[in-house]
């Protein structure tokens, strides 16, 4: 494929991405008005997952991992009753999208060359979903809901029961779907290492506007079911026994951060390393006693709870963090687990670089956007102008809220 053509064209279409994505669906739904069924009745989130997924597929063009990506991007497709036929009006669609996006960039060469690289992106993918298939893996489990738990207005904790084993490791997520949003589908990690009897733990941060947050939080009550996609992410552990690591866990990057911690108490109780557990003020802190179990567990575990100051803004608690880490000693030397919100991991990974620490140690996934996440702001003025939409939970008090 011709990568430097490709990118060419994707960057003129890229200045008119809403337009473009716009334009794709409508084309998609009116020559194939049956497939309107397969998706949710909100298309923005759904616009916001195909451009970052373009993104990526343009970006890592070169990259021997992107066959892999996009493997594991079939399987996942699955769930969405992605068949032939749509891989087919997909195609059909996107080139048209961006034929009429791309203006006098659309030339003869530039449209063989999105085809080809199309249709192998499809191949890919397909070839992903036909693995799946041989393997036995299903299109999705059914759990059982066996436990709600709200801590205040924005935090639910559930526990779910899949009903035939679920195959996943301490650190990955699962994307979720209820029958009270059909066909909708969002992210959340997975809050414990594998149990004996097979329990989830989710935590749910609700989202002020979030449909399936508000869903999950608001609606969903024991003894419903819901559906789990095949796991991902790659916030696994990795370390050798006998290597310090640091865990960095913010907000609901609590939850892949504590499982974890459960896998290393059960495999490794002699671990040395730093655990950072930051809130924007100390009442969300809602992971405290289970951060404070495990370090019982695990006596070589130092841990550090950040907040910001009473009254002081919340993004304090990523200053008062990066502070933290300045203190810290011998960076070089330590794996670090990292979870959180986007803007978090990266200036996070960033100073944890200056710091010393090999990028590739760095461990953090990034989960699928339900919309578009802006970094934190440099200075106060670029805060008063536009200042940051944090995806952190924000429960009104510790205790659970009773149903």
């Amino acid at each position: 494929m011709d990568a430097q053509l490709l990118r060419s064209v994707f960057a003129v279409v890229e200045r008119r991405a809403e337009h473009a994505v716009a334009f794709f669906y409508s084309h998609l739904f009116w020559h194939n008005p049956g497939m309107r069924e397969l998706f949710p009745a909100d298309l923005a989130p759904q616009r916001d997952r195909l451009f970052a997924a373009l993104t990526h597929v343009v970006t890592h063009v070169e990259d021997p991992g992107l066959a892999h990506y996009l493997g594991q991007l079939g399987r996942d497709h699955r769930k969405f009753l992605a068949a032939p036929p749509l891989y087919c009006a997909v195609g059909a669609s996107l080139l048209a999208a961006f034929a009429h996006t791309a203006g006098a960039a659309w030339t003869i060469e530039a449209e063989k060359a999105w085809t080809e690289a199309y249709g192998r992106v499809a191949d890919l993918m397909q070839a992903g979903a036909a693995e799946a298939v041989a393997e036995g893996e299903p299109a999705w489990w059914d759990a059982d809901v066996v436990g709600h738990e709200r801590y205040g207005d924005d935090l639910t904790l559930l526990t779910l029961r899949p009903r035939r084993p679920y195959p996943y490791a301490a650190g990955q997520y699962v994307s979720v779907s209820t029958l009270h949003l059909p066909r909708v589908w969002r992210t959340y990690s997975l809050a414990n290492a594998p149990r004996p009897d097979g329990t989830l733990e989710l935590h749910v941060s609700r989202i002020r506007g979030g449909l399936m947050s508000t869903a999950l939080t608001e609606r969903l009550r024991v003894g419903e079911t819901v559906r789990l996609s095949s796991p991902g992410g790659a916030l696994t552990a990795r370390t050798p026994p006998g290597k310090p690591r640091t865990y960095i866990a913010g907000g609901t990057g609590w939850a892949p951060v504590r499982a974890l911690l459960e896998e290393a108490a059960r495999d490794e109780p002699g671990l040395e390393g730093r655990l950072f557990v930051v809130a924007r003020a100390k009442e969300y802190l809602y992971g405290r006693a289970d951060a404070q179990r495990l370090c019982g567990l695990l006596p070589g575990l130092h841990v550090t709870y950040i907040t910001a100051a009473p009254g002081r803004p919340r993004d304090q608690a990523t200053e008062r963090l990066v502070q933290a880490l300045r203190a810290g000693v011998n960076w070089p030397a330590h794996d670090v687990y990292l979870a959180g919100p986007p803007g978090l991991l990266d200036e996070v990974s960033e100073e944890l670089a200056c710091l010393g620490t090999d990028p590739v140690r760095i461990f953090h996934d990034r989960l699928p956007s339900v919309g578009r996440f802006r970094t934190r702001p440099a200075t106060r003025a670029e805060w008063l102008l536009s200042p940051p939409q944090l995806q952190w939970h924000n429960p009104d008090a510790r205790a659970p809220r009773e149903p």
